[in-house]
């Protein structure tokens, strides 16, 4: 080797002083030094909690005491359901723990054919995808439609995997006031006319339990040549006519081109998909990153979908149980002082706004005490300023359970000062 060779394959010199380690996690220290001072406090970590046990579907043990919960998404209460406890032990018997593989590899099992028929059947769809979570769903969906040089136009609470699919995406992002139609109308006037532009919504927004208002909003979509996706996953279940959410329920079901749902909430399982009557919807398949590059759902988990989707058809005396109590819970609360996200009850979402962490923190702590689990909520997940402690009501809260939620926020809410 030549002299010249040899130096350029040197390597380089050590230098004589070394930079001093970055610390990439020194920008969270304000956040870690508020939850340790938290719990410095004496406040359980609010987001630290551990179920011991689940009894049923609205009652668990957290720390040895049996917790009414109030907290989770089960909004049918499916997930001890006899039937759909047997497929998913049927699945985990003939086909194993997982798939070992992706949807477009070996990952597709007879439970994933089978779930995508029932969601075809609820929806009365000719298309439907599952994804591995309902988050997924979100990434891939919306990343995939709208490329660059075109349009997502989006409301500004919308949830994160919605703001993560504008992100993994290439496309132009718009936000409009939440839940406003003319601040809607008024972005979508300014865009140029001939690129695409899909405007994503949602049914029921999670942190206050509001609606929206899904009828002027896709009428304004359609007069501007937008596509529509709604997310409809806190609403699958219990609104419509066949449980298929907010959009059925105010009859747009001819005028969304795709709804994302998910299997955590109503379905009581875990999961996301697509459905959709676009005649080109199978290319989603070959296109979304999150569908192709991660490994499919268990069959156990899948079947377990499949079966309480079906249920889910002709669930009506559970969703008459949901509504009476969501309705019920949210006049106790009003009537007692407590301040509320929306003035009437408008979904099985509940939030008591507080006026500060501390309050809110409080309030929690006392609940928990008192034998009752439910959600704080703080930014980034709520509106800036915005604290709350989120109830998520189940169609198996019976009627006695509902009373002793109130009478339990009526003495934390006393003892802590919320109510007089």
């Amino acid at each position: 080797m030549t002299e010249a060779a040899a130096s350029a394959h040197a390597l380089p010199e050590t230098p004589d002083t070394v930079a001093p380690e970055r610390d990439l996690l020194s920008k969270f220290d304000a956040l870690i030094a508020e939850r340790q001072a938290l719990v410095d406090s004496g406040v359980r970590d609010p987001f630290a909690i551990v179920m011991d046990a689940v009894k049923s579907p609205t009652l668990a043990v957290i720390k040895g005491k049996e917790t009414i919960l109030l907290g989770t998404y089960n909004y049918m209460g499916m997930t001890f359901d006899p039937d759909v406890i047997a497929a998913g032990k049927a699945a985990l018997d003939q086909f194993g723990s997982g798939t070992n593989g992706s949807r477009m590899l070996n990952g597709t099992f007879r439970d994933h054919v089978e779930a995508e028929e029932a969601l075809r059947e609820f929806y009365g769809t000719t298309g439907a995808i599952v994804f591995s979570t309902g988050y997924q769903a979100n990434l891939g969906i919306i990343s995939a439609i709208a490329g660059k040089g075109e349009y997502i136009i989006l409301d500004a609470d919308s949830h994160a995997s919605i703001y993560d699919g504008c992100a993994m995406g290439n496309a132009e992002v718009v936000r409009f006031r939440h839940n406003s139609v003319e601040d809607l109308d008024k972005r979508l006037s300014r865009l140029p006319a001939d690129p695409g532009k899909l405007v994503v919504l949602e049914g029921v927004y999670s942190m206050l339990g509001d609606i929206a208002p899904l009828k002027d909003m896709v009428a304004v979509a359609k007069k501007h040549g937008c596509m529509v996706l709604v997310d409809e996953a806190h609403s699958m279940g219990f609104f419509g006519e066949h449980g298929r959410g907010v959009y059925e329920e105010m009859g747009l079901t001819d005028d969304v081109d795709f709804v994302v749902g998910t299997f955590s909430k109503s379905v009581g399982t875990v999961g996301g998909f697509c459905v959709s009557n676009h005649p080109k919807f199978e290319v989603m398949r070959m296109v979304c990153r999150p569908y192709i590059f991660t490994a499919s759902l268990p069959p156990s988990v899948v079947a377990t979908a499949a079966t309480s989707i079906r249920k889910l058809m002709t669930a009506h005396e559970k969703r008459a149980r949901l509504w009476e109590s969501s309705r019920r819970l949210h006049a106790g609360l009003t009537a007692m002082g407590f301040r509320l996200g929306t003035e009437t009850c408008q979904s099985a979402i509940i939030a008591v706004l507080l006026d500060d962490q501390e309050k809110a923190v409080a309030m929690w702590q006392a609940l928990l005490e008192a034998g009752l689990y439910v959600n704080v909520a703080r930014p980034p997940a709520t509106p800036a300023g915005m604290f709350l402690l989120r109830c998520s009501v189940c169609a198996e809260h019976t009627p006695e359970q509902v009373e002793a939620i109130l009478g339990m926020f009526e003495a934390a809410g006393k003892a802590t000062g919320t109510i007089g």
